[in-house]
């Protein structure tokens, strides 16, 4: 097991973008709270149309009332040049763009073909200068769209992004279709050179966390995770939430993988995203505690 791991909540982004709209003061105040949990990489928002998007409207009013803290970055998800200028000039500290190894759900989701979607990423990394950009490619372990993807896909197509100047490559397991032999094979894929790449795993088939486990023991060190494991592709049918922050955390703690999270306090900020929704939070964690808290 590693001695450290580094854990991004994408879930002010990523875990409130199927639901409905929730006011700009609340997604604001969510942001804080994971930073008091110990969070030091939260995304925030995304620049996108809020007529394809509703719950991300008011992500510069976001970003603009976020108190910010030494040592945390705020990152945001741009789909294409526009809406990394606004990002940017709103003063997030890191762009995440999104691309899908399947063509498929690409056209679904930025409606684009996977080509134009580089250029695109192209144009966003000049256009960032120093500021990081992490390359997220989705469905990386397989698409219910072509049967034949393979880790080996999504890799080839991470490594083209990474020439292209993208600081951090994100795998992302958009319909949840990764198991731990998958994660191996994408660390094959990769000649076991993990050192910075990121996984984003979902939960849709129930395998998110024995995913990251199986991840850890290969030597990956960064993660995408949602508080109360809320989320979904809005643009992908039967794509469940993503692997709930809390849950990693708690096994993490038990490993003695350090991450500098508070368990307790993020279950609590768990619940909290539960009242905002309006109904239960998937994450087991949220609701029964970590172990230690039994054992107290």
């Amino acid at each position: 097991m590693p001695a450290r791991v580094s854990i991004r909540d994408v879930g002010p982004r990523d875990g409130l973008q199927p639901e409905e709209p929730i006011p700009v003061a609340d997604r604001i105040a969510l942001v804080h709270a994971l930073v008091d949990a110990g969070l030091t990489r939260v995304e925030v928002a995304a620049f996108v149309s809020p007529k394809a998007v509703p719950a991300m409207a008011g992500a510069a009013d976001v970003v603009a009332g976020i108190e910010r803290r030494p040592g945390v970055t705020y990152a945001a998800l741009v789909p294409n040049l526009r809406g990394a200028e606004m990002a940017l000039e709103a003063g997030v500290d890191e762009l995440t763009v999104t691309i899908s190894a399947s063509p498929t759900y690409n056209r679904r989701n930025v409606r684009m073909e996977v080509e134009e979607s580089v250029a695109v990423i192209a144009s966003v990394v000049a256009a960032a200068g120093a500021v990081p950009v992490d390359a997220v490619v989705s469905c990386g372990f397989g698409s219910p769209y072509e049967a034949d993807l393979t880790p080996a896909d999504a890799v080839a197509l991470g490594r083209r992004l990474a020439d292209g100047g993208a600081t951090h490559v994100t795998y992302a397991d958009t319909t949840g279709m990764a198991t731990p032999l998958r994660v191996a094979e994408l660390h094959g894929a990769l000649g076991g050179a993990v050192d910075g790449v990121g996984l984003h795993l979902h939960d849709t088939r129930g395998t998110a966390l024995v995913n990251a486990y199986a991840a850890l023991g290969l030597g990956f060190t960064r993660f995408d995770t949602a508080v109360g494991g809320l989320g979904g592709s809005p643009f992908a049918h039967g794509a469940g939430g993503n692997l709930a922050t809390e849950e990693l955390v708690a096994l993490l703690d038990d490993l003695g993988v350090a991450t500098g999270i508070d368990v307790e306090a993020l279950a609590g900020v768990a619940l909290r995203v539960e009242a905002l929704v309006g109904r239960p939070v998937p994450s087991g964690v949220a609701h029964a505690g970590p172990r230690t808290r039994a054992a107290g």
